[in-house]
């Protein structure tokens, strides 16, 4: 009894390993999916969190952003072999690893503002340039014809909303502009690195819609048609402004930080 029990627990340690903690690229429907339930569960205790402090979490929209950037630079990182391939630095270990320092900064800059009087906000994003520094310093070259792609990319089709935001009032809200536009950034980086350097899609629908389509170009019909629907869905149904923010945050996140890690493993690795 006692082996078969020893057996039971081996083959679901093997199952875990093989499809959630992982040192290989890829997503399944299965690992999505239970990744989409744990970063539901982290959002629900995060609105509750903000609730607790009576913070906006629309207000951390800018001082998040270098965190965000220290996760997916890591990661570019480790793609182009310059850190090494470790379990806290491939899915999901750098997602824990930079959500708790975001986490705690957040956390340690509300009480030194408290403290000080000092906008809570400035701190965060003094922490979060100073965590950048040891990745930006070691990232040895910088392909510019591949960076400026991206770029040129991203504000053609991010220019088309900004000239007409004030015709649209779900856009004329910088917030959901914001949004909008980390997810068109997302889009450009994967559209550039598949079509033109030969990158594949890791994630499961946008690697099938790439592969039905044969271009990347299906990620921003893809991502503007779902990010638009989302925001009306959240502007319209959800009352309570924390949670409608947080949501909005997280949708946020969720486009600019695989859009980063994009941008920055193809601006490194096709030197």
């Amino acid at each position: 009894m006692l082996l078969y029990s020893f057996d039971i627990l081996s083959q679901l340690s093997q199952f875990i390993g093989e499809n959630f903690i992982y040192l290989h690229p890829g997503y399944t429907i299965l690992n999505t999916l239970v990744f989409g339930i744990i970063l539901g569960i982290v959002v629900i205790l995060i609105i509750k969190l903000f609730k607790f402090l009576k913070k906006d979490p629309k207000d951390l929209l800018i001082p998040i952003i270098p965190f965000i950037f220290f996760g997916s630079s890591a990661r570019a990182l480790v793609d182009n072999g310059i850190y090494p391939l470790t379990y806290i630095l491939v899915t999901p270990g750098i997602y824990i690893l930079t959500g708790l320092i975001t986490i705690t900064a957040f956390l340690t800059s509300v009480y030194i503002g408290r403290k000080t009087n000092f906008d809570y906000r400035y701190i965060m994003l003094i922490m979060g340039i100073a965590l950048c520094i040891p990745n930006v310093v070691n990232t040895p070259h910088i392909n510019f014809t591949a960076f400026f792609e991206v770029i040129i990319a991203w504000l053609l089709t991010s220019s088309v909303f900004i000239i007409f935001r004030n015709k649209w009032s779900l856009i004329r809200d910088k917030f959901n502009l914001s949004v909008l536009m980390a997810h068109l950034f997302d889009a450009s980086s994967t559209f550039v690195a598949v079509d033109f350097y030969g990158y594949g899609e890791q994630h499961v629908l946008p690697s099938a819609l790439t592969s039905l389509t044969g271009t990347a170009l299906v990620m921003y019909p893809l991502k503007i048609t779902v990010i638009l629907l989302a925001l009306y869905i959240i502007d319209t149904y959800v009352e309570d402004k924390t949670i409608k923010n947080m949501l909005k945050l997280a949708i946020f996140i969720l486009g600019l930080a695989p859009g980063l890690r994009n941008f920055l493993s193809l601006s490194i690795g096709t030197y």
